[in-house]
Order: C-alpha cells, then sequence, then structure tokens
C-alpha cells in the first residue's frame, strides 16, 4: 500500500480526483486519466439501461473525445482487488502498454500500481 502523500504530487492529483468523483456522484468507482499534455479527466462509473461503463473507461473515452493523444497515468478509487482486464485494455489503447494505472481504496491509499499492459 502506498499512503497518497508518498505519490508523486502528479500521481497524488489524480488519485484526489477519482475519489472527489466516486464521492461526489455516489458511484462505485471513479476514475481519473491524466493525458500528454497534463490535462486530466475525471468520470464515474455510468450504469444505465442501455450503457454501462467503468469509470476508468468512462475518463479515457473523455480523454479521447476531447483530442488526447496519449496517457501519461491512471487512477481508480473503487473497493475492487484489481483492476478489470478491460479497463487495462482502454488504458494500453491510448497510453501504451506501460501507462502506470493505481487502484486505491475510499480513503485514497494506493493499493496497486500495475502496467496497463
Amino acid at each position: 500500500m502506498t499512503e497518497s502523500n508518498a505519490l508523486d504530487p502528479e500521481d497524488r492529483k489524480i488519485v484526489t480526483l477519482a475519489r472527489s468523483a466516486r464521492a461526489r456522484n455516489g458511484v462505485p468507482e471513479g476514475a481519473a486519466v491524466r493525458d500528454e499534455t497534463g490535462r486530466t479527466y475525471v468520470a464515474g462509473s455510468v450504469e444505465l439501461a442501455s450503457l454501462s461503463l467503468s469509470a476508468l473507461r468512462t475518463a479515457v473515452a473523455m480523454a479521447v473525445a476531447s483530442g488526447a493523444t496519449s496517457l501519461e497515468a491512471a487512477a481508480v478509487v473503487s473497493d475492487a482487488e484489481s483492476v478489470p482486464a478491460a479497463d487495462l485494455a482502454a488504458v494500453a489503447d491510448l497510453g501504451g502498454a506501460g501507462t502506470p494505472v493505481l487502484l486505491a481504496g475510499a480513503d485514497g491509499t494506493v493499493r496497486l500500481t500495475v502496467p496497463a499492459g
């Protein structure tokens, strides 16, 4: 486990943003990604009758829709023990296999950091 205070400031920022999205929207997951220019995209999980997206895939889609061409890092705040393969694949599609994905709990403590690919 990594206390959020021990993280690089930019990684701490995306964990904080992901945590805020989860709390603000009352959803099971919050996520944030940082693109190649340092811009961040924040999302919560989406559950509609016709559409179901994880928070991380939603954040990646927002980055793509806004013109991002690469990702530097991603963070997910969730009670899950791991990051689903489909979420990692979405990050890898835009950021490459080496893009770090941080998984944090509701308190912001990073439990796991894995490469996207």
